[in-house]
């Protein structure tokens, strides 16, 4: 296109002497854009599909610092050992007991809390199998029982008695 002046919103003015440099019009490219978005699309995706093997590690867990003491007379809490055994109030039982248990508790109070004490050497399988069997039962809450972490005491004592968390 010949013809002088610069461009903007007025018309371009003819002028009789044309312009040795063509006027071009400024235009955002799409397709480099989008191949940057892909770029950046596909980084992510294998950025993430790494993490998932991150997810492995082994680690210790916290112990809760929250925890606060919690009775109720109502409630009821399963024991499982580190040998998988099963006990509710200090007595053994199998995992039959434990239904039957839990079924009679739920007919007398529908709303009953159920607390879930681990030994720490326990298998998480034996969890897992008690775990299925409260919910099972139709038990709405169900809560695992911490030990509060406090600091380190310079002379050894026994461990603290473990705390149920308020649900």
């Amino acid at each position: 296109m010949a013809g002088g002046g610069g461009g903007g919103a007025a018309p371009a003015r003819k002028s009789k002497w044309g312009s040795p440099v063509p006027l071009k019009r400024a235009r955002i490219e799409i397709i480099p854009l989008i191949d940057v978005m892909f770029f950046l699309l596909a980084s992510f995706m294998l950025v993430s599909l790494s993490l998932q093997k991150a997810g492995t590690f082994k680690m210790t867990l916290p112990a809760a610092t929250t925890s606060t003491p919690d009775f109720k007379p109502d409630m009821l809490n399963i024991g499982v050992e580190k040998d998988g055994q099963v006990s509710v109030e200090k007595k053994h039982l199998s995992l039959d007991e434990l239904d039957s248990i839990l079924k009679d508790r739920l007919r007398r109070n529908t709303n009953t809390p159920v607390y879930v004490t681990a030994d720490r050497a326990a298998l998480h399988g034996h969890v897992n199998r008690v775990l299925e069997r409260v919910r099972g039962a139709g038990v709405l809450k169900v809560a695992f029982v911490t030990e509060s972490a406090e600091p380190a005491a310079a002379s050894p004592s026994p461990a603290p008695a473990p705390k149920p968390p308020s649900p």
